[in-house]
């Protein structure tokens, strides 16, 4: 778990769709570094993180980790805003 998430990007954007096409408008970057496995399971505890076992349309999704927006920092030492 902590390899893949250990430096990471987040990416918050709007979205709209025009005939047929989905476009993005880019609103925030965040970089994300230092992550924490000991925090991570205290997130866990307090409802911070939730996990989504992503198992519908007949098609397994696999489990997913869905963390609150703006609470980053309980999980990385690091949290810095690109744009």
């Amino acid at each position: 778990m902590g390899e893949k998430a250990r430096n990471c990007f987040y990416v918050i954007a709007e979205s709209k769709i025009e005939k047929g096409s989905e476009y993005f408008s880019y609103q925030n970057l965040l970089m994300l570094s230092g992550f924490s496995f000991d925090n991570f399971l205290s997130c866990i505890e307090r409802g911070i993180i939730q996990i989504d076992f992503d198992a519908r349309t007949r098609h397994n999704h696999g489990t997913k980790f869905r963390i609150k927006q703006g609470y980053w920092k309980e999980l990385y030492a690091e949290v810095n805003q690109l744009f």
